[in-house]
């Protein structure tokens, strides 16, 4: 994916490819890697990457930025960088994604999952309790914000 990026027209800022874990050199590994001017359109921006890569796209406003966000396949997270109440106001709101960042990088929050008791004290695997349960099945939104 960090090859077609780059074939797409995209910066290599850091190259996290072809660098080995010293006991673990048979391995797959990728490091954080940092892809600039990735086009919106290109197959690395439109695919959900589980690793450290890291595609930046640049709008010139905040409704482009959201309208960017909300024009993804997925929805996992999306964070802004601003100074105005506003305009974070207006990004939480109106962006399509679950986790939601404020001046903070990676919007990852401490999860807290009330499922019902320990060892053989339930029956089944679904151990949601009170209203925990019906926000499990929901669309939920986490917002998590530094100012």
């Amino acid at each position: 994916m960090i090859a077609q990026g780059e074939r797409d027209g995209a910066k290599v800022l850091v190259d996290g490819r072809g660098k080995t874990s010293r006991g673990y050199e048979g391995g797959y590994f990728v490091f954080p890697t940092v892809l600039d001017d990735v086009d919106p359109k290109s197959e690395i921006a439109r695919t959900e990457i589980f690793g450290p890569v890291l595609s930046l796209m640049h709008v010139e406003n905040l409704n482009e930025a959201i309208a960017l966000v909300n024009d993804r396949r997925y929805g996992n997270m999306a964070s802004i960088f601003t100074r105005s109440g506003a305009a974070a106001r207006q990004f939480r709101y109106e962006v399509d994604a679950g986790n939601v960042g404020v001046n903070i990088g990676v919007a990852a929050p401490m999860a807290f999952f009330p499922f019902s008791g320990w060892k053989e004290s339930f029956f089944g695997d679904l151990h949601g309790q009170n209203h925990h349960a019906v926000e499990f099945y929901t669309q939920t939104k986490v917002i998590v914000e530094r100012w």
